[in-house]
């Protein structure tokens, strides 16, 4: 166990937990903070990231990471745009936007930066697809529309710890974890 507090730069109530519950068998703690960033309009959720890094580099070690939903009958409509589309229009308007689309395919990808001695950028992808309606009560955001391919259930049926399984986010923290276990960088 690393004796040191990890934060995890973010508002989203779930997505610390997600980051809790993977990272807190390497930290002593894992704690949250909601610290307000300007966020620079891009579509690639990397340039992002690395802008907040670069904002925030005086907090270490930290995380910080960007996610999105990205459906390919939409041109990768809602992208880096997750989150206000969330926000504005929801599960609900996605559902509706694709109503006649017969190709449901989508993914999710999460940019996570993490800034400790060094500073380093993981990836994750979750590709699967839009369902035709909400199912399950768990997770947040997209989950109860988001089926990846590896179950027949949407994110927001299953289990915290399935969800680390297969998502982008518990994708992108294997990378982290194998990053801090061998090196000495945080």
């Amino acid at each position: 166990m690393i004796d040191k507090t990890l934060t995890v730069v973010t508002s989203n109530e779930g997505k610390y937990k997600e980051y809790q519950e993977k990272l807190g068998d390497y930290y002593s703690k894992v704690e949250m903070e909601n610290v307000g960033y300007p966020e620079i309009q891009t579509d690639k959720l990397e340039d992002v990231v690395e802008f907040a890094l670069e904002v925030l580099s005086e907090k270490s070690p930290l995380i910080i990471d960007d996610s999105g939903l990205f459906v390919d009958s939409l041109n990768g409509f809602p992208g880096v745009y997750s989150s206000y589309v969330m926000k504005t229009i929801g599960c609900g308007g996605i559902l509706s936007l694709m109503k006649d689309k017969e190709n449901r395919k989508s993914k999710f990808e999460c940019v996570i930066g993490y800034l400790g001695k060094k500073k380093k950028v993981f990836k994750g992808i979750s590709r699967g697809n839009i369902t035709r309606e909400k199912r399950g009560k768990g997770g947040f955001g997209y989950d109860p529309i988001f089926r990846p391919k590896e179950s027949e259930k949407t994110y927001a049926e299953m289990s915290s710890s399935e969800k680390n399984q297969i998502s982008h986010r518990g994708r992108a923290m294997e990378k982290l974890l194998d990053f801090v276990s061998s090196e000495s960088t945080y």
